[in-house]
């Protein structure tokens, strides 16, 4: 989550210094370069821990080995399963009963 978050305040800076720059009138090539080095300029200067944060998380996601990464409602879900008799029968084909859930 702290990558896309990242992701989205660079991305916003850049649209933010694109359109000042283009109503300076610095051209549209000269004001996307300008806008994407300001735009990092000011994320690496002001968001520190959001920018180690989205790294901490892209390197627990590209490591070598590393458990997958799942949310609460899949953990529950495994748990549920875990806590089921591995020698009931279950049949999904059918349609459930009127009375169950």
């Amino acid at each position: 989550m702290a990558f896309l978050k990242f992701s989205a305040l660079r991305l916003v800076l850049i649209i933010v210094f694109y359109v000042i720059g283009v109503q300076l009138g610095l051209g549209l090539l000269m004001s996307a370069v300008v806008a994407a080095i300001l735009a990092w300029c000011v994320t690496y200067l002001f968001a520190r821990d959001l920018r180690n944060d989205a790294a901490a998380t892209l390197q627990r996601r590209f490591t070598p080995g590393a458990p997958p990464v799942r949310s609460a409602v899949e953990l529950d879900d495994a748990a549920a399963e875990d806590a089921l008799d591995p020698n009931t029968p279950v049949n999904t084909d059918r349609k459930p009963r009127n009375g169950a859930v």
